[in-house]
């Protein structure tokens, strides 16, 4: 049996690893698809681009892991039945969950890791890759002249020119704008051509000018004195102004907390205190709305007088339409203004009580999935090997083809019972759970087929199924004609 273990690992672990790995680069590649705008123009360094396809591979990893365990095993059992080899086992006597013996370890081990990855690397990977999006959203694009256009990119200054070669970055009748002196002085620069780019580093604009001329105004404060105008003409002009925004600027990532950004422990103690805010949430909704809005007054009982020793119980709706027209004025505006007041406190009260509950709905999911991947991992080894010994198919063909149907009802399924548990209609639990439950039962209905050699995907098999039952039918008719006759 070892030599037979060896060889089920050997066939398992070589299509495990290569199936991962071109799962995790289809779906960073659609990652990067999505935030190719906000990439491009940037001027990133490569090892930015790197770093971020580093954090974000660990972010993809609890997506990749059951799809890769579901195309494997489809693999590797329909290519031990194509050769033949699983049919020589079982005519040996070796059942089929005696031979699945050893890649039930594997995946188990798989499964039990995969739980510690996504409580510690996965959320270190989140908050590093949400830290450099924010970076590179927060940096400045670099600078794009376009003929006749002013730019404003740069702070307190605007540049315009009428024309720029595109092979050689000349260009032709710049216009400068510089308001960067805090005094309130402003310079004019006008120029014939030149060039102005960003330094190497991004933290400089190198600006070079030929033949033009500058004015520079300097504006007094004071009221004696009046503002003066400098001309200077130049036939080259060169200028380095420091830049800030167009480099990347690493920002501190310790600050960044969510749901996804967190390990089960941490999501638990923020779980209890998200649920006390939204006890006291509700008890505070509770207590100034019928306390300080419905009840104020007794609305049958008041006193007819403000003395102790005269004043009597009278029945206040009874009142009501013996009051003055003034009186009764006072009366509905007083009404009105409660009405208000209550409506106000009931706005901020109720969008404070939704945004708790939608924190906690949101945590409470984080919590679930955690705990629900390892045993996804497991269904789908459940699931692809009992369908990979029954269709007999190896290699990339039919194996991809099964595996994606799989995992795109898996996914729709998931994604179904993660936005109901979002919005409130079903528990997490049960939410985060639905998908492990419907694929469970065909977890263990497809193993069953496949322990006992069922023909599930053999045409032949359904077509003469098919014909005994047309002809039983057929059979009963014709009974039925001779009787009638």
């Amino acid at each position: 049996m070892k030599t037979v273990h060896k060889l089920i690992l050997k066939s398992y672990l070589g299509p495990m690893f290569l199936t991962f790995f071109i799962v995790m680069f289809v779906l960073l590649m659609n990652f990067m698809w999505r935030y190719i705008d906000e990439l491009v123009g940037k001027g990133l360094q490569f090892s930015v681009i790197l770093e971020l396809m580093m954090y974000v591979s660990g972010t993809i990893i609890p997506t990749a892991l059951p799809l890769a365990t579901l195309l494997a095993a489809i693999m590797t059992l329909g290519g031990l039945g194509e050769n033949y080899e699983l049919l020589a086992l079982k005519a040996a006597g070796i059942s089929l969950p005696r031979i699945l013996r050893p890649l039930i370890v594997v995946v188990s081990l798989v499964a039990i890791g995969s739980f510690f990855v996504a409580n510690n690397y996965v959320p270190y990977s989140q908050k590093k890759m949400y830290g450099i999006i924010n970076d590179i959203r927060k940096q400045k694009q670099t600078i794009e002249f376009k003929d006749g256009i002013f730019f404003n990119s740069i702070d307190d200054m605007s540049i315009r020119i009428e024309k720029q070669h595109a092979k050689t970055g000349l260009l032709e009748n710049v216009l400068i704008y510089d308001n960067r002196k805090t005094n309130g002085d402003m310079t004019t620069t006008i120029a014939d051509s030149g060039y102005i780019r960003i330094s190497d580093d991004k933290k400089y604009l190198l600006v070079t000018l030929y033949h033009g001329e500058t004015y520079e105004e300097s504006r007094n404060v004071t009221w004696n004195k009046m503002s003066s105008l400098r001309h200077h003409i130049f036939d080259r002009q060169d200028g380095v102004i420091p830049l800030e925004g167009f480099s990347m600027e690493r920002s501190d990532t310790s600050g960044l907390s969510s749901s996804k950004t967190k390990n089960i422990k941490e999501l638990t103690v923020d779980i209890d205190s998200i649920q006390n805010l939204v006890d006291q949430s509700l008890s505070t909704f509770n207590n100034r709305f019928l306390a300080n809005s419905v009840f104020t007054y007794n609305k049958e009982l008041a006193y007819d007088s403000l003395d102790r020793n005269e004043r009597h119980i009278i029945n206040v709706m009874d009142s009501i339409p013996l009051l003055n027209r003034d009186n009764m004025a006072k009366v509905v505006d007083n009404a009105l203004k409660i009405a208000t007041n209550a409506r106000s406190y009931t706005n901020f009260d109720e969008e404070s009580t939704k945004n708790n509950i939608s924190q906690l709905y949101r945590y409470q999911i984080e919590w679930h999935r955690m705990l629900a991947l390892p045993v996804s991992i497991m269904i789908f080894f459940l699931i692809g090997a009992p369908l990979g010994a029954i269709i007999r198919k190896g290699g990339m063909g039919m194996p991809i083809v099964i595996s994606v149907i799989f995992f795109v009802v898996y996914y729709i399924i998931s994604i179904t019972g993660e936005k109901m548990a979002r919005e409130g209609a079903l528990d997490s639990f049960r939410g985060m759970w639905l998908a492990t439950f419907i694929l469970t039962p065909i977890a263990v209905f497809l193993t069953y087929k496949a322990t006992n050699d069922s023909n599930l995907f053999n045409a032949e098999w359904y077509l003469n199924k098919y014909k005994k039952i047309k002809g039983f039918f057929m059979k009963n008719k014709k009974s039925d004609e001779t009787a009638t006759k």
